[in-house]
């Protein structure tokens, strides 16, 4: 899995972390733009962070974005 330093080199964007329903229905609007989508972990010592990702942390995820070449 890249890391988030790898990520931006490769021209991705960082967008916001999400859980489901919300991730899901993000992820495809996404897509439906134009973009590619990855997802990864939120990182514990995220500025972001609440108790509740602290508690569930397999349950939210940071999307990143690019738009497709070609």
């Amino acid at each position: 899995m890249k890391t988030e330093e790898e990520l931006l080199a490769e021209g991705w964007q960082r967008c916001f972390i999400a859980d489901e329903p919300r991730l899901s229905e993000a992820v495809e609007t996404y897509e439906e733009l134009g973009f590619d989508v990855t997802l990864l972990p939120v990182p514990p010592e995220d500025g972001e962070c609440t108790v509740c990702m602290q508690q569930q942390p397999e349950r939210f995820k940071v999307i990143y974005t690019r738009r497709r070449s070609g």
